[in-house]
């Protein structure tokens, strides 16, 4: 699997510096910050307009696949909630298209982006949804060729639009791509997905109500109240140093995302389904090690390659963006513990630990926040980046031990009465 991601990740990373050159040196920074807002959007909306429920399919998906009727009950549940949050969405995105479009892109005249993505909506959350089935049966290779396929098609959306209209084209290609999304990912997987949802059998019912709304719980803190962060960050930078300054960092979050989508993968594919199965910590601990032993000596390589030739990436692929060189070490350094942290973390996905999984991203958010703000001043934009490498090594120290502290009460818990007399 690791291997097969491994060629996906390196077709999208060829792709995506190409995109990046081109958006770069056509939009300039200022036109990148918006870019990056309209993802951050995009990105809120794949957990609003499905009511987060992507992890929660994943994990009933990867426990019940052998188990239709209880299927049935995950995928009524699941179609309800993503009527409800589509259709809030959509009017709220609609009649206040003005608002949003001054909140994220700081002018009004993107109404009509923020329309078109509200039209977009249905095909969001359906994406949603069916990505966490293809990821709960562990489809490795359907999975590939959707990623491979629809990126490849979005990129050439993209650069069609973009060369055409300029930032309208862009945006406009990122606000329509969940419908091409949608359509290849029926394309290669519809025979699959028809063998697991029998759609003549879906009721307007929630009997995994209670359930799925534990992650969406969790997919609200991990992935809307994340998104608003960067938008705060990035609204600062540019009431602060200026949309610039917000471009340069917007651009060095958006390499960190390219390489990051690497593990991703893994953790959905993967990660997640195999945690669900242990209660032993030391398969645990064993599983950990080899899933470090396997990703972190890719990722350590990586990372060196990219710190060595930041400025070829800076000539050749963010064009013109020279204030980038100083943030990379802060932002590779702060990624790796990250990828460390996230292995950790995501047993509590794994486990259905919502208190234990919303303290920890709270307290990264707020880390994130307060230091960006603390470091701004001093620093610049090379304050925010700094804020994200502090923020994930505390962040990894107190997902350890709360991993370490649930272990140890599944052990005590485990030990009869009687030997604890």
């Amino acid at each position: 699997m690791t291997s097969l991601n491994a060629v996906v990740i390196m077709v999208r990373l060829f792709v995506g510096f190409f995109i990046q050159r081109e958006l770069t040196d056509l939009v300039g920074k200022d036109g990148y910050a918006k870019v990056g807002s309209l993802r951050n959007l995009m990105n809120i909306l794949m957990s609003i307009t499905s009511l987060g429920v992507f992890n929660g399919v994943l994990k009933y998906v990867a426990e019940y696949k052998e188990n239709q009727p209880e299927l049935q009950k995950v995928f009524s549940t699941t179609f309800v909630f993503t009527i409800i949050g589509s259709l809030l969405t959509f009017f709220v995105l609609f009649f206040g298209a003005d608002f949003f479009s001054t909140y994220f892109f700081y002018t009004p005249e993107y109404a009509y982006i923020i329309k078109v993505v509200a039209v977009v909506v249905p095909f969001i959350s359906i994406q949603r949804v069916f990505n966490g089935i293809v990821n709960g049966l562990s489809a490795y290779k359907q999975f590939a060729k959707i990623e491979l396929v629809a990126y490849i098609l979005g990129a050439a959306l993209t650069l069609v639009l973009l060369y055409q209209h300029n930032i309208d084209g862009a945006l406009l290609a990122i606000a329509i791509l969940p419908i091409l999304q949608v359509l290849v990912l029926l394309f290669i997987f519809v025979k699959v997905l028809r063998e697991y949802i029998i759609f003549s059998e879906i009721s307007f019912k929630i009997p995994y109500g209670k359930q799925l709304l534990a992650f969406t719980l969790m997919s609200f803190t991990s992935t809307v109240l994340v998104n608003f962060i960067e938008l705060d960050l990035r609204n600062m930078l540019v009431d602060k140093m200026g949309e610039d300054d917000a471009g340069i960092w917007t651009a060095m979050t958006t390499l960190s995302q390219n390489y990051m989508v690497f593990s991703g993968a893994i953790f959905t594919l993967y990660v997640i389904p195999k945690f669900a199965g242990i209660s032993q910590k030391s398969d645990f601990l064993s599983e950990v090690g080899t899933i470090y032993k396997t990703l972190l000596p890719l990722f350590a390589v990586g990372m060196l390659l990219i710190y060595f030739l930041r400025y070829q990436f800076i000539e050749y692929v963010f064009i013109d963006f020279d204030e980038m060189a100083p943030l990379f070490k802060w932002q590779l350094i702060g990624d790796f513990v990250r990828l460390m942290s996230l292995v950790l973390a995501h047993q509590f996905v794994a486990k259905r630990m919502v208190r234990n999984f919303i303290f920890t991203e709270l307290l990264s958010l707020a880390l994130f926040f307060g230091l960006s703000h603390l470091f701004v001043d001093s620093m610049g934009v090379e304050g925010v980046v700094l804020a994200h490498l502090v923020r994930y090594v505390i962040y990894f120290a107190v997902v350890a031990f709360l991993v370490w502290r649930y272990f140890n009460k599944q052990r005590k818990q485990q030990i009869p009465s009687e030997e604890i007399e």
